[in-house]
């Protein structure tokens, strides 16, 4: 190795012992091991779920510097299994067009997975490697979703942008009596029935419902059906049928739509993993649209990332913000 892979090696080395306190735990199976800047390898973050390792690259590398970071990874971990992920700012645009150079299907080192069951606080999650750019699982999530756990016996909640519905399987395992997920996506709706599944959870396809988010929104205000809590977890970007949102432009819109089903004394829980998006920025859009709702917001809890696998700093600052708040 030359001495800069050497380097490099001792930085990914001293990362994964900033984890000892996730790695040592046997109910968390899936964190951060790097986390860009913060923890000394700019522009690239590797995930782990189990004995994979997934690699997300945040600019153009050239093959060469591709080669010397799984090298280095190689090195100073020996994993069995390594994907690689190329995320360019332009790669949202480009999923569609040129997905097998974004995510590769095959491993770029190891041992090629189709599936695998990860830990999260004892909840069983399916890893999917091969299928695009997101995996399965948003690891920022973690700690918000053990906090929505905590906070939900007996409670109903509605999990919209639901994804693999990683909300609703935590909102079920703290005792919720009903959790609505929503998607656009049938194929991560049945992505999320699996999670169910796989928890020993009971699964109620009239729970899972594929559709544009706004629609639904509109359509169980107008029945004047209403939840305990609301999880809002929107892509920065996105584009259905009937609707194009952006985080940066549209947050309060959905914000109000949201307030608008939040049972008296109920609360919405409003995230946004945005960079771009300053927290007063998000605060202030959460707080309007509350307000255009005809709603007033008490008792604001802001919650976010793990500070052990997503550290953060000045130059770097933590992208996910979840704002908690109590509605009148």
């Amino acid at each position: 190795m030359s001495p800069r892979s050497t380097s490099l090696a001792n930085v990914l080395l001293q990362a994964r012992e900033r984890r000892a306190p996730l790695r040592e735990d046997p109910r968390t199976t899936a964190f951060r091991l790097v986390n860009g800047g913060p923890d000394g390898v700019p522009d690239v973050t590797v995930d782990v779920f189990e004995y994979l390792h997934v690699v997300s690259l945040y600019r153009d590398f050239s093959p060469a510097e591709e080669q010397e970071l799984l090298g280095a990874i190689e090195a100073a971990w020996a994993p069995r299994s390594v994907y690689l992920k190329r995320r360019p700012k332009e790669a949202r645009h480009l999923a569609n067009v040129a997905k097998e150079q974004l995510a590769p299907e095959q491993a770029a080192l190891g041992e090629s997975v189709e599936s695998l069951v990860a830990l999260e606080n004892g909840l069983r999650f399916l890893i999917r490697p091969g299928q695009g750019l997101s995996v399965g699982l948003y690891l920022d999530m973690r700690d918000t979703r053990a906090w929505l756990a905590g906070e939900v016996r007996g409670l109903t909640v509605l999990n919209l942008f639901s994804y693999t519905c990683g909300f609703g399987v935590a909102a079920t395992a703290g005792g919720a009596r009903r959790v609505l997920n929503i998607d656009a996506s049938r194929r991560v709706l049945d992505w999320g029935e699996e999670n169910a599944r796989l928890n020993g959870q009971p699964v109620d396809r009239y729970d899972y419902v594929a559709g544009d988010v706004f629609e639904w929104l509109g359509r169980l205000a107008r029945k004047g059906e209403t939840f305990d809590v609301v999880v809002t977890d929107p892509p920065s970007f996105a584009t259905t049928r009937t609707s194009r949102f952006s985080a940066a432009r549209d947050y309060a819109s959905l914000a109000e739509a949201a307030a608008r089903v939040v049972a008296p004394g109920g609360r919405l829980v409003a995230c946004c993993n945005l960079a771009t998006l300053a927290p007063r920025r998000f605060e202030a859009m959460v707080t309007e649209g509350v307000s255009r709702a005809g709603r007033r917001g008490g008792g604001g809890l802001d919650l976010g990332p793990s500070s052990v696998d997503f550290p953060a700093s000045p130059e770097h600052p933590a992208a996910l913000k979840v704002r908690v708040l109590e509605l009148a």
